[in-house]
């Protein structure tokens, strides 16, 4: 078995990988990237790594009577949108703005543009479902620029040229923490409230709490916590609070943009936050199980991560051999769905 790589050579190896995708992707014709982003979805289902079996017990909720045929199925048909994603991602900078927003269909637009006409600002929480990244495009292009959050990830030069990407896209990343893991020179809270204030557009990923301090929530008939940011932002500035779903459709994305959620005009904070971070996992509910194949959702998000059984299978937890780091005695794991989109958590 080939020795462990140090962590630095690992990390320039992993950027390098990405960046080598990235010149790739570009180059080629779309329909030779989509057909093979979708053999490596393929392959990654095929050898049942550990994101694979996690997708499958959180798919599980939203299928609890289903067999394990039809589970690996749908399973299988998460990733290859989930590949379909990341294909995107790496095409968007060279993609024409207007045409990329021209391929997302978007019901109920007056939702989000009537509080962003009348100068309220608003609050888009999203749950992990098709292109998060083509649904800013879509608003950065209808005159509403985003602000957002990530979650530092490593190696830093990584999350740097995901930040830098998604800043060209009109879509402003603000780091949760410090590059040594401190505070961040800003706090995004401050921050983002203050943009609320003047007007402005948060979209806030917000079907899986990374503080450990989240809202606990039914989600999917289970529990499950959830980040309280987006219902504290919305309360605290007045903004609107609006969940949105995502799907593919052939060649499409479709994007719905649900009513405003609130809380009863002169209800306290404390009891503010938990009704609406629960109306919202409520939207999410009903869009996860509509379009179950386009949730990609890879790590724990229910408080009882047993969920219905699935069988773990005898394959490696990783691909070895494909992907950033092949050919270097490394494996490649499934990225997870945090480790370039925007995420949410904000105190409440």
């Amino acid at each position: 078995m080939p020795a462990e790589l140090p962590p630095a050579v690992r990390s320039a190896l992993v950027t390098g990988g990405y960046r080598s995708g990235w010149w790739a992707v570009r180059r080629m014709p779309e329909s030779t990237a989509r057909a093979l982003f979708s053999r490596l979805a393929t392959d990654v289902h095929r050898r049942r790594g550990r994101a694979v079996r996690q997708l499958e017990q959180n798919l599980a909720r939203v299928a609890p009577g289903a067999s394990q045929a039809e589970l690996r199925a749908l399973s299988l048909d998460s990733l290859r949108s989930y590949f379909r994603y990341w294909c995107e991602a790496f095409r968007l900078p060279v993609t024409d703005a207007a045409e990329a927003a021209a391929r997302v269909d978007v019901a109920n637009p007056e939702r989000l543009l009537d509080p962003m006409r009348a100068g309220r600002g608003a609050v888009v929480a999203l749950p992990h479902m098709a292109n998060w990244d083509l649904a800013g495009v879509w608003s950065v292009h209808a005159g509403m620029p985003v602000s957002t959050v990530a979650e530092r990830v490593r190696p830093e030069a990584l999350f740097e040229r995901f930040c830098t990407y998604r800043r060209a896209l009109g879509i402003d990343v603000l780091p949760l923490s410090g590059v040594d893991g401190g505070p961040p020179q800003a706090d995004p809270t401050v921050v983002l409230a203050s943009r609320l204030r003047a007007g402005g557009l948060v979209c806030l990923l917000a079907d899986r709490d990374i503080s450990a301090r989240g809202q606990r929530v039914r989600l999917l008939d289970a529990p499950a916590r959830m980040p309280a940011g987006p219902a504290v932002l919305a309360r605290r500035t007045g903004a609107a609070l609006i969940p949105v779903t995502l799907w593919y459709e052939g060649e499409r994305m479709r994007m719905q943009l649900h009513p405003e959620v609130t809380a009863s005009d002169g209800t306290r904070l404390r009891d503010a936050v938990p009704a609406m971070t629960q109306q919202v996992a409520d939207v999410f509910t009903a869009g996860i199980r509509q379009h179950p194949a386009d949730w990609h959702m890879m790590q724990r998000v229910f408080v009882d991560s047993s969920g219905p059984p699935v069988s773990a299978g005898t394959l490696p937890d990783t691909i070895a051999g494909s992907g950033p780091g092949a050919g270097s005695g490394q494996a490649f794991e499934v990225p997870a769905p945090d480790a370039a989109p925007y995420g949410a958590r904000a105190q409440g």
